[in-house]
């Protein structure tokens, strides 16, 4: 088996991450009928910001429900602490660089660090040759223009924001510039962001119900992302229910309640439609939690931007009644591009040579081992300013080990995550090998990506 290169089709590449996905479990999965899929991704939400995990300060009933009602996993991880390249990991199956994203994809050329690249199918293109109808409602944040728009990545539906950050949850505005869209037409609604995408999502429930064809709906809202700007209602909720709660936590929790509110009410029109028994609800998030919004990390080390556990691991637990066993919970090691191989694996496509693996035997079967053949996992972040000077940090996870380079003038760590979980022992310094054989793997990683253009061609 050879492992498909998106940008360089004179290289034939048999990877590590081919390897483990053809030796990875594959038992079979029989699906009479299709589910519908609804993806929902938060921005920015911490490991500990929802209230299955006990957080006293803060309630997410309805995101606590998909868990419920379905399995949790307790160590899923982005494909990268910040936004762009865990989209694109998420939505290729692959590591994001080797698709042109090892960075934010911003507005302007002197800043942005990721061009997704144009020659491989998306996971709404593919799920459209099993008939699915597409959409993505919310945050798309992997391209501004053609030919990476979502309409042009087969989406055949995009009701949402093209760009990165909102300046203001209200204005929808990017330095000045307006990336509100209904497929290619400019619009200009009025509303708080968060309201508008999930009174979108369930306008787009109800006519697709009328519809003989399964549906997959991408709703990535901006919450809880800076600017932290709730609804004063949702605000004065907390400050009244959380007495001497910190402001800048309240302004947090009540963004991201309100958003669960949201997704309550996405739910509830699965509900009232009558498709909640046969949807496939996937919840995660794009990176850790912002520390600087005081988010809630849990016991985890640092937050968004870093490459320790605080920046990479994230809530996440997905749902299917009609299918998912209840009340699970699942320690299996598994990052977004591992979505795209399971969704291909349940909906019987092949996948072909992507980084990521299927868990889907895990998802699907409560008696299923959830031991696979041990595995690296890459993570990598190109940026700019002071810090980065457009150079990268890096990770590298195998076993119980894990290589750090937590920014390019940092020196290399490495931590024994079976007996320090909060990562607060550097031992490179007694474990020359190990460090030797997980840096020898992160060179090739780094060629791999080096493969890959992420600039827009001249």
């Amino acid at each position: 088996m050879t492992r498909k290169k998106w940008n360089a089709p004179t290289a034939v590449v048999l990877s590590f991450a081919a390897i483990c996905l053809m030796a990875a479990t594959r038992e079979p999965v029989v699906v009479e009928k299709l589910p519908n899929i609804l993806l929902i991704l938060t921005d920015d939400q911490g490991y500990h910001d929802v209230g299955y995990y006990g957080t006293k300060d803060l309630r997410t009933p309805h995101i606590d429900q998909i868990a419920k009602n379905g399995i949790r996993f307790d160590n899923f991880y982005a494909n990268c602490p910040v936004c762009s390249p865990t989209r694109a990991a998420l939505l290729t199956g692959n590591y994001p660089d080797v698709v042109g994203v090892p960075g934010v994809i911003r507005t302007y050329p002197e800043d942005n660090w990721g061009y997704l690249s144009p020659k491989g199918p998306l996971l709404p293109a593919m799920l459209r040759k099993k008939g699915y109808h597409t959409a993505i409602i919310g945050k798309w944040h992997l391209g501004l223009e053609s030919p990476n728009t979502p309409n042009e990545r087969g989406f055949e539906y995009f009701h949402g924001w093209l760009g990165d950050m909102m300046d203001d949850y209200w204005a929808h505005r990017r330095h000045d510039i307006n990336y509100m869209r209904e497929n290619e037409k400019v619009i200009d609604p009025k509303g708080h962001a968060t309201d508008l995408f999930t009174q979108w999502s369930q306008d787009y429930i109800k006519k697709q119900a009328k519809s003989k064809r399964p549906f997959f709906l991408y709703l990535a809202y901006n919450a809880p992302h800076t600017p932290v700007q709730p609804p004063q209602e949702w605000l004065e909720k907390v400050r009244k229910r959380e007495p001497g709660i910190d402001e800048k936590r309240a302004r947090l929790v009540a963004l991201i309640e309100h958003m669960d509110d949201g997704i309550g009410k996405v739910t509830q029109t699965l509900k009232e439609e009558g498709l909640y028994e046969n949807t496939l609800i996937i919840y995660s998030s794009d990176n850790g939690g912002h520390l600087p919004s005081m988010a809630n990390n849990g016991a985890l080390r640092d937050g968004k931007q870093s490459m320790y556990e605080g920046g990479l691991r994230v809530p996440t637990c997905m749902s299917w009644p009609a299918r998912i066993q209840a009340g699970r919970i699942s320690v299996q090691p598994n990052v977004s591009m591992d979505l795209y191989p399971t969704l291909l694996q349940l909906v019987r496509l092949e996948a072909k040579g992507e980084d990521g693996r299927s868990f889907l035997p895990t998802l699907m079967n409560a008696d299923a081992q959830e031991k696979q053949e041990e595995r690296e996992l890459y993570f990598t972040r190109r940026e700019g300013g002071m810090d980065y000077a457009g150079m990268s940090s890096y990770c590298l996870r195998k076993g119980k080990w894990k290589l750090v380079k937590n920014a390019p003038h940092k020196p290399m760590e490495l931590f024994d995550m079976e007996n320090d979980k909060a990562e607060k022992h550097n031992v490179i310094a007694e474990n020359p090998e190990v460090y030797k054989e997980l840096n020898k793997l992160l060179m090739r990683h780094i060629q791999e990506g080096g493969r890959v253009p992420w600039q827009k061609p001249h």
